[in-house]
């Protein structure tokens, strides 16, 4: 293993917390699309870019046990939201893989994930000297979508417990931050399916992602 490569490996996390309000509750990526589960679909897509891959959840992990992926919960109480998944992430991470510099998170309801999604990432983190990378398309940031640095894992944990930082958005800005744009046509590599006309739309799209 060269320097370059140890240096971009990474663990990816699949945030699969999501109440599914919109669809009338349960796991959205447990939801179907051409048959299979989109959590199915994410993996297939993600998985093959990373050094491991782990699903962020909480409450009962048994209901992922078909996934064979370690499921971690939140490692701070009382936070949901993605802040604490990719704090539980980096935990493990820290704890599990020692080694490893990076964190890549997914939302657990994308279904057409980018096959170049942590390349492109790590591409411009280190062109830009960043210290955290997020992506894009059609004119929008999606930062669930995003490559964490492990060790940002105890400034995290300060914005969450301390300052109650939740949203994305406010942490990842005082950072370095690289953006990485896809293009939305004729998939939006980042849709995500949120109530039950977007798993209509997404049945439609698949054939168009392939």
């Amino acid at each position: 293993m060269t320097d370059e490569t140890h240096a971009t490996m990474t663990i990816g996390v699949i945030l699969a917390g999501g109440l599914a309000r919109r669809m009338g509750g349960g796991d959205k990526p447990m939801r179907a699309i051409g048959g299979r589960p989109i959590l199915d679909h994410v993996i297939a897509r993600f998985a093959p870019q990373c050094d491991g891959v782990i699903l962020n959840a909480n409450g009962d992990p048994a209901r992922f046990s078909a996934f064979g992926l370690p499921v971690v919960a939140d490692s701070v109480a009382d936070f949901p939201g993605p802040l604490a998944g990719v704090l539980a992430a980096l935990d493990w991470t820290a704890h599990n893989r020692p080694g490893v510099r990076w964190v890549a998170s997914v939302a657990g309801d994308c279904p057409f994930l980018p096959r170049d999604l942590l390349a492109r990432l790590h591409e411009a983190r280190a062109a830009q000297g960043a210290r955290l990378a997020v992506a894009a398309s059609g004119g929008q940031s999606h930062p669930v979508i995003g490559l964490w640095s492990v060790a940002l894992r105890e400034e995290l944990r300060h914005a969450l417990v301390k300052e109650d930082i939740r949203k994305i958005d406010r942490w990842t800005a005082r950072y370095p931050l690289a953006t990485v744009s896809w293009p939305a046509e004729p998939v939006d590599p980042f849709f995500n399916a949120n109530t039950v006309e977007d798993l209509a739309e997404a049945e439609k799209l698949a054939t168009l992602a392939g």
